[in-house]
């Protein structure tokens, strides 16, 4: 009797400093990664002292064959999702609508003017500088974002002290996209359709899907047409059709996720060596 006592009074004692160590644990990062989640009160007990890095998704809403209208957003907002813990980074909201004046006329498009759009871009970026960001990364989802996302960049990076990269991840993973489908990708194409039915296979439709709904992008200024003829736009001509492969999809997932994330690690990893804006 008098040793099961003892063995209960360990067993108690045990379990009392077990408690205590875990309650005296220091968590490992914010309740949530996402700015719209978090509290202002966590938000400022991590940024910057313990957050240096924010990820900002960009897109637009157009058409994509037979996969989601949102797709130039849908994927940078999951990459985000992806790659926040890995870089330590805040996930801002994303934006949702871009400038796509040439896919207008579908059905579902929304474009925003480059009057509207770079101004309310730069705003945005002056704000998350404000908040003490050492890092913003944007992920961009659509082409005809690039050149006034480059603009606004150039401006607020050395206005605000900042240091801002720009990330159009269906360029940067030219290299994964060959590895994983054998040819090059296209808007809309097995790149990108595999990208998101790797995270929302309930909205790829392939019952939809015929070859005649794909064209193969102009060859320098050979021509160019408004609105565009297809919703399926080719890198070259007899490459990047759909395949709604699911093994592919998800090996291209994890591939553009690593390659994107080594990308923002050697980029910010240098900006540190070389002291740049800290």
């Amino acid at each position: 009797m008098k040793s099961l006592k003892s063995l209960l009074f360990i067993l108690v004692a045990v379990f009392l400093l077990a408690v205590h160590c875990l309650s005296g644990q220091k968590s490992e990062g914010p309740t949530t990664r996402e700015m719209n989640l978090i509290t202002w009160q966590e938000f400022q007990e991590y940024v910057p002292n313990k957050i240096e890095t924010v990820l900002l998704p960009v897109g637009s809403i157009e058409p994509h064959g037979v996969i989601p209208n949102g797709t130039d957003s849908i994927a940078p907002e999951a990459i985000s999702r992806n790659i926040a813990k890995r870089l330590n980074a805040i996930i801002a909201p994303t934006l949702n609508y871009g400038v796509t004046p040439a896919m207008q006329a579908f059905p579902g498009a929304v474009s925003i003017s480059a009057e509207a759009y770079l101004p309310f871009v730069k705003d945005i970026l002056r704000c998350l500088a404000g908040n003490r960001f050492k890092n913003i990364i944007i992920l961009n989802g659509h082409g005809g974002n690039t050149g006034l996302l480059q603009k606004a960049t150039a401006e607020i990076s050395n206005e605000c002290r900042v240091r801002i990269l720009i990330v159009n991840w269906w360029s940067l993973v030219i290299e994964e996209t060959l590895e994983v489908f054998g040819d090059e990708g296209g808007h809309a194409g097995n790149n990108e359709t595999a990208y998101i039915q790797a995270i929302l296979p309930e909205h790829i439709h392939p019952e939809r899907y015929d070859k005649d709904m794909a064209t193969p992008n102009a060859i320098g200024n050979s021509w160019y047409a408004v609105p565009v003829p297809s919703s399926i736009g080719l890198y070259k001509k007899g490459q990047g059709y759909p395949t709604f492969d699911v093994k592919q999809a998800k090996e291209y997932f994890n591939k553009v996720n690593n390659r994107v994330a080594e990308l923002i690690e050697d980029i910010i990893r240098k900006w540190d060596k070389a002291g740049l804006y800290r």
